[in-house]
């Protein structure tokens, strides 16, 4: 992949202005953290040399000051809404990034569970958070927000939801990901530090949108697409263009809110020290970016992935019809298509040829590899073996999986687990391919192969089976199917 960002300037660069915005307020700040501390794929597709784990690797010199929030949106509980690039719930996310901070010695002080309004699944998560030893509180809905500054900032307001304990001076809020309430939590905290003489600071640490790039720019129009369900869009911010004459880019949710913000500073301080929702944010992105055509092109290829997985999720029962539409005209805007994609088209040819499911792959060279359904092979399994044979250089003829190993794991499937399709998943295959390593050179220089399908796009005829998905999540492949399942059964795992 054509590397387009300069992570190691970002890394510099961004702390150094977190570093002077935390010495603005002397006494306690709440750092909202925009897009996903860990594991931030999105941003490392989009901007190829991102590292999915660059904020963190700042924020760990301040780790002796900071204390983690973590935010969620307990509708999102209710309806058990699932990020998209690890495949598991949000609230299964929470249990993972505690586990995750305090995995690198960050101390994560509480949960907040946003929009409050008892639903069954949000008080069954919030008992089990709570035997599990994690500080729970509640924030509630609140009539007329964002737009009833009165009502907000008052008891009837942020006075009414639970006031968060924190016990160092800088409060880092995160999230399982977008809409979970988190610049709210951070509002209302300085509320109720207020009333209790605490003099608090807020300011945001963001990704995207990128302020200082154009609104049409690919990088923030897939900002939009990855955030088609909560219908967020990207906007010239108004407030920024009066105060300064200066056009930048912010979105809607910012911008409505920042009413509200600067009217709480004004009641707090006597005065705003921000004049501008952009004004809030810490985001260094643009100056690192090395290589704009790579990231544009990166983008495209992230609004083409999003719309195919937009209709995937559709058809799973996943996404409401209003997110494909949005990502449809998107996509549309945008001139973008299936021909932008050249693995959708040799996936689907290959499947014309062979009248069944089938997935190709492209490599970083440009050269295109598929997979067919075989006797022995599933597709994704057949894809996997002929893309390290490639790149290793291995002749396509030759065996790297001896039928001695293969047999004796469709006997256990069909004979034993219950299986009816004797054919090999794509990590029963990787496990037999490791077998075969022991022993065979040629196995063994295919092993070695698999870091380089990391950041690779490929595209499925079907829609994968739970498992091989799965694999090609961990293998980092970028991955897109056509909507539609192999078979036409009511139930699919």
């Amino acid at each position: 992949m054509r590397t387009g960002f300069d992570h190691d300037l970002y890394t510099r660069m961004q702390s150094e202005h977190i570093r002077s915005r935390i010495a603005v307020f002397g006494g306690k700040l709440y750092l909202e953290l925009g897009g996903k501390l860990f594991d931030d794929f999105h941003a490392s597709r989009v901007l190829p040399g991102f590292k999915p784990d660059s904020k963190v690797s700042m924020l760990l010199n301040l780790k002796d000051q900071a204390e983690l929030v973590v935010a969620i949106n307990a509708d999102d509980i209710e309806k058990s809404k699932v990020r998209g690039d690890l495949g598991i719930s949000y609230d299964a996310d929470v249990l993972r990034l505690i586990d995750a901070f305090r995995g690198i010695g960050m101390y994560v002080g509480s949960v907040v569970l946003t929009r409050w309004r008892d639903q069954h699944s949000a008080v069954m998560f919030k008992n089990r958070l709570e035997s599990l030893g994690v500080r729970v509180f509640r924030h509630f809905p609140i009539e007329g927000y964002p737009y009833d500054v009165e009502q907000i900032i008052s008891d009837r307001g942020f006075g009414r939801n639970e006031y968060v304990v924190t016990t160092r001076p800088l409060v880092l809020v995160t999230a399982p990901g977008p809409g979970s309430g988190k610049m709210a939590v951070c509002l209302s905290q300085l509320y109720q530090e207020h009333q209790r003489g605490v003099k608090a600071g807020y300011a945001k640490f963001e990704t995207f949108p990128i302020w200082n790039l154009p609104l049409n720019h690919p990088v923030n129009i897939a900002y939009e697409a990855a955030t088609a369900d909560l219908d967020d869009v990207n906007m010239i911010d108004p407030f920024h263009l009066e105060a300064y004459g200066e056009t930048t880019v912010n979105y809607n949710r910012d911008i409505e809110i920042f009413p509200v913000l600067r009217a709480m500073f004004e009641r707090i301080y006597g005065e705003s020290p921000y004049k501008s929702p952009t004004d809030m944010g810490v985001n260094m992105i643009k100056n690192c970016i090395t290589d704009d055509e790579a990231c544009r092109e990166a983008a495209r290829q992230e609004i083409i992935r999003r719309y195919f997985a937009a209709r995937c999720g559709q058809v799973q029962g996943r996404t409401e019809q209003a997110e494909v539409d949005r990502l449809k005209m998107i996509v549309q805007k945008t001139g973008l298509g299936p021909e932008q994609r050249p693995v959708i088209a040799a996936a689907r040819r290959r499947e014309e040829e062979t009248e069944a499911p089938a997935l190709a792959i492209q490599l970083a060279d440009g050269r295109i590899v598929t997979g067919k359904t075989t006797n022995l092979l599933g597709p994704s399994a057949a894809l996997i073996l002929n893309a390290l044979k490639v790149l290793g250089g291995i002749e396509k003829k030759d065996q790297l999986i001896s039928p001695t190993v293969i047999e004796p794991i469709q006997t256990l499937k069909c004979d034993y687990l219950g299986n009816r399709n004797p054919r090999l998943h794509s990590d029963e295959v990787l496990v037999a391919l490791s077998i075969c390593a022991a022993t065979d050179p040629k196995a063994a220089l295919a092993m070695r192969q698999l870091p380089l399908l990391e950041g690779l796009e490929a595209h499925s005829t079907v829609i994968l089976p739970q498992v091989d998905d799965g694999i090609f999540r961990r293998l980092k492949v970028n991955l897109t199917c056509d909507p539609k399942y192999q078979s036409h059964n009511l139930y699919h795992k």
